[in-house]
């Protein structure tokens, strides 16, 4: 599974050949493995932190999670078979103890990372993004199924990641997607 990518291969440095033998095996296969995790850690970051703002974090808690999720992902990482799907899960539940854990909420000014590069612009990005408003709206399990299916996970792949009856995400996603046609339309009439 090599993601090499042309266009980026003049902004690293060239690899040095690994030296014969049972250590330079394990470096290739070291390099392998660092490449492949690089080029899903690019490609998923971003939903990643999408996904857990769609579970209702905010935008700083999310990146905080989601960059801590890929890091036990890359130690992790040879033994991890479907990649997309741990993480989520992994960040799913990495949520639910940081809101289980939170005794009182606490202002904060955060720092900027690479994720969130201004701090201060998260309130306007926010309010931009019209889903979250819904999202944010609805019960936790209806949430939950929706927040998986914006990921791109369908209700069996929900189900057997969460450890739930396919029906019943069947049934709060179809509870969801009621609430959200209701809340689109009434947002028409308003405008």
């Amino acid at each position: 599974m090599s993601n090499h990518d042309p266009a980026n291969s003049a902004d690293r440095p060239a690899a040095t050949p690994a030296p014969p033998g049972p250590s330079g095996q394990r470096q290739r296969a070291r390099q392998q493995t660092d490449e492949e995790f690089s080029a899903f850690y690019r490609e998923n970051i971003r939903p990643l932190t999408g996904f857990l703002i769609n579970h209702g974090a905010g935008v700083q808690v999310a990146a905080d999670i989601a960059q801590e999720v890929m890091t036990d992902a890359y130690r992790n990482w040879e033994h991890i078979t479907h990649p997309k799907a741990w993480v989520h899960k992994a960040a799913s539940r990495a949520l639910v103890r940081k809101v289980a854990s939170v005794e009182e909420p606490v202002d904060y000014v955060p720092e900027p990372t690479s994720l969130v590069p201004r701090p201060d612009a998260i309130a306007e990005w926010e309010a931009r993004h019209d889903a979250l408003p819904l999202l944010c709206s609805l019960p936790m399990k209806q949430r939950q199924a929706m927040a998986w299916t914006l990921a791109g996970f369908t209700p069996t792949d929900i189900a057997d990641h969460l450890g739930l009856l396919a029906e019943n995400v069947r049934a709060n996603l179809k509870k969801a997607r009621r609430t959200a046609a209701a809340y689109l339309k009434a947002r028409e009439e308003d405008q």
